[in-house]
């Protein structure tokens, strides 16, 4: 069993004030592999002390001085490349291949993007050359940075890597049902040498270290990725000290194929929502079929689910893993049988493991069909490998079905028709519009509407989350 008790604060690896043991386990294998600390109050009050501390100088800090340490970070993250990939795999379940090619190849792009950004951009502008006005960029502050377990480095790099640039001190609360890749980051920046405070990782759950980081009267700003539910707690606990809340939310998304959609539109949509096991927040969970071409729809679907493969995480190959815990496997199965008892037609997967796979978390890949948008199985997000199908008459109707959620994140759309997918795009209520399987470029914002949450991550927008603008009246 590995041992990763240890926190890294103040540039040093140090045990925990209390002793408060968690172990990890494998999601493929139901395997308890290593062992963690979870923090305490303690643990988070002496972390903040020494980013506070470094928060002084660090924000101060020049800044091509800011781009050569990212930058060396950019090359041990290189180097590191299949560690970090075993690592995810083990931890979350995602196979081997696609953690490399999706999860950590997603951390370098978000690395080597904020990079570029940081290089351009302007900290210090005038307001305009008829104003005397001047506008200033200064980081917020220490942050509390809270990431997820289905997307652990992505997470991990889309909110400490603008934090550093923008000149901010922090505190990172990584998943503590999948914290190794957060500890291993956390080597890369030890190794990359930045200075002392300016990055700290404490592991804890989300009652414990999660809570004392949202509500520290010190902590100037909160990042947090994950449940809408517990996004809605954080917000209450820092309201106290009025901090900045940035918060990247659940979803329910939509995707709308139109009768002229390419014939590939409704196996692509499948294959999306089953990758990472239906694991994703921005995943089209909520297919939306034109009646004319549903009966094909509905054959084309189950027939891709029952091509697509469940194995063990660490064998390579083209399939998905398993779910991340069994807490997550029990909720999916209920829901997966509520589809069921409210007359949803099931036509692919259910309830039952699939076979051979009786140890480990694993789903089948699950569709069903003449779903009503007020299902439980249409409204809850399910977080895993579970599609329900929808008919729709027209383009109006398709849009009020898909915009009837408390979410708002992303939302896709299929049509050979270029005009109708631009106005369906702008009509949908979401952050985030994929049309004809299109995907964001690094550099773009993502984030939500409604309980999807607010604020943005990545690019430019991502970067300006972790700073204040102050303006300076008579600088000339």
């Amino acid at each position: 069993m590995l041992n990763k008790r240890q926190f890294y604060i103040n540039g040093k690896w140090i045990d925990p004030v209390k002793k408060n043991d968690f172990e990890v386990i494998n999601p493929s294998n139901e395997n308890s592999y290593a062992v963690i600390s979870l923090g305490s109050k303690e643990d988070v009050n002496n972390a903040v002390e020494y980013a506070k501390e470094a928060f002084l100088t660090w924000s101060q800090v020049d800044k091509l001085i800011k781009i050569n340490l990212l930058e060396k970070l950019l090359k041990i993250y290189k180097s590191r490349w299949n560690d970090i990939t075993k690592t995810m795999s083990e931890e979350m379940g995602a196979p081997i291949d696609w953690s490399s090619s999706a999860q950590t190849s997603s951390g370098f792009d978000h690395i080597s993007d904020f990079i570029k950004r940081l290089k351009n951009f302007k900290f210090e502008r005038e307001f305009d050359h008829r104003s005397n006005n001047y506008i200033i960029y200064e980081p917020i502050g220490v942050c509390g940075l809270i990431t997820p377990w289905n997307w652990p480095i992505n997470q991990i790099t889309l909110k400490v890597i603008p934090a550093l640039a923008a000149g901010c001190t922090m505190i990172l609360k990584p998943s503590e049902i999948a914290p190794l890749s957060g500890i291993l980051f956390a080597e890369i920046i030890e190794e990359a040498g930045f200075p002392p405070g300016v990055f700290n990782l404490i592991n804890g759950d989300g009652e414990g270290v999660g809570t004392d980081l949202s509500s520290h009267p010190d902590i100037d700003m909160i990042s947090f990725t994950g449940s809408t539910r517990a996004g809605k707690l954080i917000s209450k606990n820092s309201a106290e000290s009025i901090k900045r809340v940035c918060l990247e939310l659940g979803g329910k998304g939509g995707n709308i194929i139109f009768s002229d959609s390419h014939p590939e539109a409704v196996r692509e949509g499948v294959r999306n929502i089953m990758s990472n096991s239906g694991q994703s927040c921005d995943a089209p969970t909520r297919m939306l079929v034109e009646k004319s071409i549903y009966k094909r729809a509905i054959e084309e679907a189950a027939d891709e689910a029952n091509k697509i493969e469940v194995d063990l995480a660490s064998k390579k190959g083209n399939h998905i893993g398993p779910v991340i815990s069994k807490k997550q496997y029990d909720k999916i199965i209920d829901l997966i049988k509520s589809g069921i008892e409210q007359g949803a037609r099931l036509i692919a997967g259910g309830p039952e493991k699939p076979k051979g796979l009786e140890k480990g978390y694993f789903v089948k890949p699950t569709i069903f069909t003449d779903v009503s948008n007020d299902m439980r199985i249409a409204k809850e997000e399910i977080f895993g490998p579970v599609l329900s199908i929808i008919p729709f008459e027209n383009e109006n109707e398709a849009v009020s079905i898909v915009n009837d959620t408390s979410y708002g994140l992303g939302n896709y759309v299929q049509t050979k028709d270029k005009d109708k997918a631009r106005r369906v795009a702008k009509k949908f209520r979401s952050g985030g519009v994929y049309i004809n399987g299109n995907s964001a470029d690094p550099g773009t914002p993502f984030g939500g509407y409604r309980q999807s949450g607010n604020g943005r991550e990545g690019g430019n927008w991502g970067l300006e989350e972790y700073l204040e603008v102050k303006t300076i009246c008579g600088w000339d």
